[in-house]
């Protein structure tokens, strides 16, 4: 056994050398003998010094042998090479998890014991380590000592800008052994694993819901409590998450800077773009269990699930109608205040909606990016494309449960079980009639302003909707679209052609009593 002579009189602790009594007794002074001529910094013993002065001359002496990577002290190396040996000799008697230092065994510990011994001085909040502490310290001193040299972004801790830097080096060191999916972060690593594992750890005290992440807990808790602290300066529009935030700010500064390498398409956001990238990957991994279909985005999939569930969780104060999305709930809630925030820049019409600012656009421009790939016609919505593709599928998903009618779209039964219901929702403030639709409304209205804002371009003549726009085109072109079977005679309007077939079918409704004679229109009588 090694003999140690030299005995400290305070604690008893043993040593070899009297030297290194002389630098233990500086623990029990707090003498630090030893002073850095560049930043004044004083430490307890000569090695830590030497270590110390590493950082103004940057040298790092000790050298990994299978990575190359170099470390200013030979004890952060030896750390280092455990990662690549795997060795993990400090384990926790509590969870048995082990740790490749004793630093780290002695931090997690504390988790177990629900000690935090560090403290700040300005808040008052605690941590469990003093770094995490030194972190917390630069939000009230403001404090970004770390900077990216590639495009000179400042962080307040080292780890974030290690992190940082990934994003220009690409690195994604934390690989996934099941689907092998890397990430940047082991955090996302140990988030993402939970997708295999079906793991949610977090759940919700009002309405038993799990979460993979803490993070979209805390966000979904202010489903139930209304409450978005998180408020634009510039605009004063209020947020639920903070990386909301973070996102929005940059419509502000129109900052973008994160581009597609295939596209060349700018975002605001990382997570934005990696979604983005799912586009020219093909990749949709998230999958519903009920109906099979895939998605390229979490929060899409949860959308979509409420259509099985039926689960409509944002509710409007005003009126209590419940939407299944919180977007839904944003624009249904312009109704009331009566904000249209979209102003088109051509006529100056305002919208509630950027989707109907950026379809009425193509009014003026007369683009039509939507076609029909069966008979080409073309479409200045998506939406009224896939309205279209209905009529060559014939699907039509909607029933009503009253008289058994099918239709293309949830609005086009909506409108009809109005007819059962008597309802008439939107009317007419000049004349008090009332109609079941808001586009019969528009119309309506037209009679009393005289506006005509369908004009033709041949002969100048305007007309209050376009589908009589259409008809009346038909004049100048020689079009005559409704054709009979029977005789081949061709109508350049339905309600024509419809005539003419009742004129072959001998159908004449429309009696005179004094004549005895019968007619195809009441007008002839």
């Amino acid at each position: 056994m090694e003999r140690k002579p030299f005995k400290c009189e305070v604690c008893g602790g043993a040593f070899t050398q009297s030297s290194m009594l002389v630098n233990h007794q500086c623990i029990h002074t707090g003498q630090k003998p030893f002073k850095c001529k560049v930043c004044n910094k004083s430490f307890s013993r000569s090695s830590a010094f030497l270590v110390h002065q590493y950082i103004h001359t940057g040298e790092k002496p000790f050298t990994c042998k299978v990575c190359v990577k170099s470390f200013s002290n030979s004890s952060t190396l030896r750390l280092h090479q455990r990662i690549h040996t795997g060795e993990k000799p400090f384990t926790c008697r509590l969870c048995v998890k082990s740790f490749f230092d004793s630093s780290h065994l002695r931090r997690h510990q504390r988790i177990h014991t629900g000690e935090k011994p560090f403290k700040c001085e300005v808040c008052e909040r605690s941590f469990s380590w003093s770094a995490a502490l030194r972190k917390h310290q630069r939000i009230h001193t403001g404090e970004k000592p770390f900077t990216c040299e590639v495009c000179d972004k400042s962080f307040s801790a080292s780890s974030d800008l290690l992190v940082h830097q990934r994003i220009h080096t690409g690195e994604k060191p934390f690989k996934c052994e099941i689907c092998g999916k890397a990430f940047s972060e082991s955090s996302n690593l140990h988030v993402h694993q939970r997708i295999h594992t079906g793991e949610k750890p977090f759940k919700c005290e009002v309405c038993d819901k799990s979460f993979s992440r803490s993070s979209t807990l805390q966000a979904h808790r202010s489903i139930h409590t209304g409450e978005r602290p998180f408020t634009c300066k510039v605009c004063d529009k209020s947020f639920s998450r903070s990386s909301t935030l973070r996102g929005h700010r940059q419509i502000h500064t129109g900052e973008k800077p994160f581009m597609c390498e295939i596209c060349d398409k700018l975002f605001s956001q990382s997570s934005a773009l990696h979604t983005h990238q799912r586009i020219h990957k093909g990749e949709k991994p998230f999958n519903c269990e009920v109906c099979d279909k895939t998605f390229t985005h979490f929060s899409n999939l949860c959308s979509h699930q409420r259509i099985h569930t039926g689960e409509k969780p944002f509710t409007c104060k005003v009126c209590d109608r419940s939407f299944s999305k919180s977007s839904h709930l944003h624009v249904h809630q312009r109704i009331h205040t009566g904000e249209k925030p979209f102003t088109c820049e051509v006529c100056d019409k305002s919208f509630s909606q950027s989707s109907i600012l950026h379809a009425h656009q193509h009014i003026h421009t007369g683009e039509k990016l939507f076609i029909c790939k069966v008979c080409d016609k073309a479409f200045t919505q998506s939406s009224n494309l896939l309205v279209h593709q209905t009529v060559h599928t014939g699907e039509k998903p909607f029933k009503c449960e009253v008289c058994d009618k099918a239709f293309a779209t949830s609005t086009r039964l909506l409108t009809h079980q109005r007819f059962h219901t008597g309802e008439k929702p939107f009317k007419c403030e000049l004349c008090e009639k009332a109609f079941t639709q808001s586009s019969d409304l528009l119309m309506h209205q037209r009679i009393h302003t005289g506006e005509k804002p369908f004009k033709c371009e041949v002969c100048g003549r305007a007309f209050r909707r376009p589908s009589t726009l259409r008809q009346h085109k038909h004049i100048h072109t020689g079009e005559k679209p409704s054709m009979h079977e029977l005789c081949d005679k061709s109508f350049t309007q339905s309600l024509y052609f419809s005539l003419h077939q009742d004129n072959h079918a001998q159908s004449k409704l429309f009696a005179c009593n004094v004549r005895k004679k019968s007619f195809l229109q009441s007008s002839y009588i």
